[in-house]
Order: structure tokens, then C-alpha cells, then sequence
């Protein structure tokens, strides 16, 4: 079964978590002490993230092929357009295709320097996700997942275009969409909405970052456009000098923030791991205590 199959016929919310490809033998040692904790919590599916460069890309083909074939463990490969040709991406889809990926999720990328930074496709490249989605499905029998935005992207702050564009990915053959973090359920519910107003039924899996340091989230969520609600951000500064206590209390809010989502209808969770495990862990287990 490939995500879509598991989205069209699950009966409780698909539990899903990404991973980043490590940069030395430490990080591979730590990444894999991570997978092995949390390989108890059984989840659906993981995915590994796309590196900037061709370094970390191969990392990123290594790491999934072999978490794939070694952990049995449903894998979804990451990719992006940024500094890329319409070649080296069809290599790339191969390369997964050989291995036994069939689930792939497209993200045109932020050039170096994060989203508010200009985009400029590769000269013999593509110029959105969109044209991904479609490279991919030109590929071969793909599952093909994309992003989602409850907060604007920042490089337009447009909600509107957002949800526009998200119909686009779908119509092209997007089969899901995971979003990027948010803080407000409001904010998700109000994704959904628009989209579904321009006909479009995409299911739409929340992206949770499970709060662990204050300096760390606030830098994501500057770079992704999030909005950080006032009463979390009073909840954080509280406990701003115990690290011990702004990861309790951060594991509280992204347990709060996945129960409010999962009760109004959202089809699953999708957990930006940050490859550590004691957070994901604290929520899971708060989200099936009775």
C-alpha cells in the first residue's frame, strides 16, 4: 500500500515522522538509535529530507533506500527543483524507483538563504513543484506527496495564491499534502477550507514541530512564515532558562496542538523529528493515554 492507499482506507489517523540526512558517521550512529526508539510507536510511514547540495542529496538517497529495505518500514524520498536539471531529477526518480521507493514527495525548495530569498530555477530546469509533481508522474507509478502552507508562504504572503497553487499540484497529480509547521489550529482549519472552496478534496496531513528549544523554533518559524501565537510564546518564555522545562512544556503544546487537530478531522500527523526521539515519544504517548 502506498500513502494514498493508506489515506483513502485508514480508520484512525496515519502517524507519520521525517527525518534529515546526517552529515558524518556520528549523526548516521544517532540517526539510527532514533529510528530504533521510535520504530515501537509503529508508524505508517517516515520520509527523509532533501539536501541543498549534491553532497547531502546522495546522503538523503542513501539514507532512504536504506532505511527502506532495512527497517521494513514504509519510506518516503524527499525531492526538490532548487539547482537541479529536468536530467539530474529523472535520475534521481530512477535511482528511488530502483530501490523500491514508490512514494515521493515534491517541493520546489528554497534557494540558499531560506524562502524570502528569490527564486530562480535551473536553466535546464523546473520551475515549480507543480512541473515536479508532473515529472515524477511521467516517471512511473508514483505516489506523490507535496507541501501545504496554513501560514502564507512569506515570499508572497498570499493565503489565497497558496491554496491556488496547491489545487495546481493536485491537478497535476498530487496525491496528498503535508504542510509545513504551524501553531494554530485555526490556521489548518482555515487551509482546508479555502482549498476545499476551489473544489479540490487533496487530503491535507498537519506537519507538527515538536517545540525542544526556544532559539530553534523561533528561527523556523521566521524562515517558514509561521506565526507563533502569543499565549505559546508567553507558555515558552516562562521557562526559558530550564532547557529541561521548555521541552516538557513544548511537548505539552504539540500534544495539545495534534488532540485539537486529530478532533477536528484532520487524516493524520506528520512529526518533523529533528532525528531525536524523547519528544516525539512524550507526544505519542499523550496522545493514547485514555
Amino acid at each position: 500500500m502506498r500513502i494514498s492507499d493508506l489515506l483513502a482506507h485508514a480508520t484512525s489517523p496515519v502517524w507519520s515522522f521525517e527525518f534529515f540526512p546526517p552529515k558524518d558517521d556520528a549523526g548516521q550512529e544517532h540517526l539510527w538509535q532514533t529510528l530504533h526508539r521510535l520504530a515501537p510507536m509503529a508508524p505508517d510511514f517516515v520520509s527523509v529530507t532533501y539536501g541543498a547540495n549534491g553532497s547531502s542529496r546522495e546522503r538523503t538517497i542513501e539514507v532512504t533506500t536504506r532505511i527502506s529495505a532495512l527497517t521494513g518500514i514504509r519510506t518516503m524520498a524527499h525531492l526538490t527543483c532548487v539547482d537541479q536539471s529536468t536530467a539530474d531529477l529523472a535520475r534521481v526518480i530512477r535511482a528511488y524507483a530502483d530501490h523500491g521507493i514508490q512514494d515521493i514527495l515534491a517541493i520546489r525548495g528554497d534557494m540558499p538563504g531560506g524562502p524570502t530569498v528569490p527564486w530562480h530555477a535551473h536553466p535546464d530546469g523546473l520551475a515549480n513543484a507543480t512541473q515536479l509533481v508532473e515529472l515524477i508522474r511521467s516517471q512511473g507509478d508514483f505516489c506523490v506527496g507535496v507541501a501545504a502552507f496554513p501560514d502564507p508562504h512569506p515570499s508572497a504572503h498570499d493565503a489565497d495564491l497558496d491554496a491556488r497553487i496547491l489545487k495546481d499540484k493536485w491537478e497535476a497529480g498530487a496525491d496528498f499534502a503535508i504542510t509545513q509547521l504551524f501553531f494554530s489550529v485555526d490556521s489548518y482549519v482555515a487551509l482546508v477550507d479555502r482549498v476545499r472552496s476551489l473544489g479540490c478534496d487533496i487530503p491535507i496531513i498537519p506537519g507538527i514541530m515538536p517545540i525542544t528549544m526556544v532559539s530553534q523554533v523561533l528561527t523556523f518559524a521566521q524562515m517558514s512564515g509561521a506565526e507563533i501565537p502569543q499565549a505559546i510564546r508567553d507558555r515558552l518564555d516562562e521557562v526559558s532558562h530550564d532547557p529541561g522545562q521548555v521541552r516538557s512544556v513544548g511537548a505539552q503544546i504539540a500534544s495539545e496542538l495534534a488532540q485539537e487537530l486529530i478532533d477536528r478531522g484532520a487524516p493524520g500527523l506528520h512529526f518533523f523529528t529533528q532525528n531525536k526521539s524523547m519528544a516525539t515519544q512524550a507526544i505519542w504517548k499523550s496522545l493514547r493515554q485514555p
